[in-house]
Formats: structure tokens, C-alpha cells, sequence
């Protein structure tokens, strides 16, 4: 993160401190909702972010960092302008799933649960999209794909490039 983007990422968190403080103190119950609400509006939790996190709650930075790493909501890297998320449910499996995940790792350049080196594209499962009939399947940035072949996959990652979703 570049040092105006810190700057403005302590300013955010400090303000929704400010919003959550009651008479003046965080209760340690509002650290869930302030969370929440840096995710919302930063996108993910910047890890530099901890300690303040932790002594504005009287926590220790284990605590914070557990809380944190606990929930698979939180981010703690900025979000990549283009989200792939790879069914892994056994449908999705049984019907060339793994064989998928395998293409669209290699073609990204990236595995499961990490971003290209870009930041461009972000990979990370997700247990059912709803389209068992029709397996496997992807979604793209809140887009579900069905019957999603290799190149179907090439052609999905073309049209979102040319689309400006990722730059």
C-alpha cells in the first residue's frame, strides 16, 4: 500500500472507531462490527492496522489478529479487481471440476486463496453456486457461469479483460 493510501486507510479506520466508541471507550463486543465495517469500506483489514486495533479494544494483537484470521470474511490484502471463484463441491467435482481448477490456476498464474502477482485476479473456492445440474461451475465477479470448459474459461477471462474489469 502506498503512504497515501495509509494515510487515508487510518484516517477511515479512526473514524469508524470514533462512530463504535461509547462514552469515549470500544467495548471489546464492538470489535466484530468495527471489523465489519473497515472490510466495508477498504475492501480488506490492513494487517499495519492490528496493533491500533488492538489497544483502542484493550486486546492484545494475537487476540485481534485471531479474530481476524478466524472468520474467512476478513481479508487482510487489498481486494483484486477480478474475483474467480471455482466451485469445489462434489458435483462440480464429479463432472471435471478438479480438471478446471487445474486450467484456470495455470492460466492465472495463481492458486487457490491468492491474487496474481498483478493484482488483477483474486482465486478462491466456494462450496456451491447452485448449478449442480449444470456443473462446473464458476462465477466472476458475482456472475455464475455453468458448464464451464477450459476454453469457455479463456473466453470468460478475455470478455472481463476487454469489459475493463481488469485493468
Amino acid at each position: 500500500m502506498n503512504p497515501a493510501d495509509t494515510t487515508a486507510a487510518k484516517r477511515a479506520i479512526g473514524e469508524i472507531l470514533d462512530l463504535h466508541a461509547q462514552h469515549d471507550r470500544l467495548s471489546q463486543d464492538l470489535l466484530l462490527p468495527v471489523l465489519h465495517a473497515i472490510q466495508d469500506r477498504l475492501g480488506f483489514i490492513p494487517p499495519d492496522a492490528v496493533e491500533g486495533l488492538a489497544q483502542s479494544f484493550n486486546l492484545s494483537r494475537a487476540e485481534v489478529h485471531g479474530v481476524i484470521t478466524f472468520y474467512h470474511y476478513f481479508k487482510t490484502m487489498p481486494p483484486a479487481r477480478c474475483r474467480v471463484e471455482i466451485c469445489r463441491a462434489e458435483a462440480c467435482q464429479s463432472m471435471g471440476g478438479d480438471a478446471l481448477l487445474a486450467h484456470v490456476s495455470q492460466a492465472l498464474g495463481c492458486e487457490l486463496h491468492a491474487h496474481t502477482p498483478d493484482g488483477g485476479f483474486a482465486l478462491e473456492p466456494v462450496y456451491c453456486l447452485g448449478q449442480c445440474a449444470t456443473a462446473p461451475a464458476i462465477m466472476i465477479n458475482d456472475a455464475v457461469h455453468a458448464r464451464v470448459t477450459p476454453g469457455r474459461f479463456d473466453k470468460l477471462v478475455a470478455q472481463a479483460t476487454r469489459a475493463g474489469e481488469v485493468v
